[in-house]
C-alpha cells in the first residue's frame, strides 16, 4: 500500500510542475529577456556616448549584458531597478575599457539624411552638431558620461542617481549644470 502512495505522489509532483528552483530560474531568464529586448539599444547608446567608438560600444555592451546574465539571480530589487543595475554594470564595463584604453576616441560620424533636406537647412544642422560635438567633446569624463545617461540612455533622474551613486537631486543639479555649460558652449559658437 505504501508503494502504491509513494508512486502516486511522485505522479502528482509530476504534474505539478518543475519545482520552485526550476521555476525561479525559468522567471530569471525571462525576465533577463525582457530587460534586454527593452535596454538593448539605450545601453548601446549609453556606452557609445561614453566610449565615442562604435566598434568599442559594440563589445562592451556585449560584455556588459554578459556580465548581467551571469549576476541575473543576485539582483536586489531593494536597490533600485533593474533597468539602473543594467546600466551600473553597463558603466563598469564601459570604465574598464576607457581605463584599457587610457585614450580618447573621435567621435563616430552621423550619417546624413540626403532626402527631404534643402542645402541651407542642412549647413545649419552640420554647423549646430559640429558645435555640440566640440561642446561635448570638452567636457570632462563624468560630465559627458551625464550628458550619454540622459540623453543617450534616455534613464530618468532617479535612474541616473542609483548608476552613479548620488543622490536623485545631486544627480539633477550635476546634469542641469551640464546641460548649461553646453548651452553656452554652443551659443558661443554661433
Amino acid at each position: 500500500m505504501e508503494s502504491l502512495l509513494g508512486r502516486s505522489s511522485g505522479v502528482e509532483e509530476a504534474i505539478a510542475g518543475p519545482l520552485p528552483q526550476a521555476r525561479a530560474e525559468v522567471d530569471a531568464d525571462a525576465e533577463f529577456e525582457a530587460l534586454y529586448r527593452g535596454c538593448r539599444d539605450e545601453v548601446f547608446a549609453y556606452v557609445a556616448g561614453l566610449l565615442r567608438d562604435r566598434a568599442a560600444a559594440e563589445d562592451v555592451t556585449a560584455l556588459a549584458f554578459e556580465r548581467a546574465y551571469r549576476r541575473r539571480r543576485s539582483f536586489n530589487p531593494k536597490r533600485g531597478s533593474r533597468r539602473a543595475w543594467l546600466f551600473g554594470i553597463a558603466r563598469n564595463a564601459a570604465l574598464d575599457e576607457l581605463r584599457r584604453r587610457q585614450r580618447g576616441a573621435a567621435l563616430a560620424a552621423e550619417p546624413v539624411d540626403q532626402e527631404g533636406v534643402d542645402v541651407g537647412e542642412a549647413a545649419e544642422v552640420a554647423i549646430r552638431r559640429a558645435a555640440l560635438r566640440r561642446a561635448i567633446g570638452a567636457l570632462g569624463p563624468r560630465d559627458r558620461e551625464l550628458v550619454a545617461l540622459k540623453f543617450f540612455a534616455g534613464l530618468s533622474n532617479a535612474e541616473i542617481a542609483r548608476v552613479i551613486g548620488v543622490s536623485e537631486t545631486n544627480a539633477g543639479t550635476r546634469l542641469h549644470r551640464v546641460v548649461e555649460r553646453l548651452r553656452r558652449s554652443c551659443d558661443e559658437a554661433a
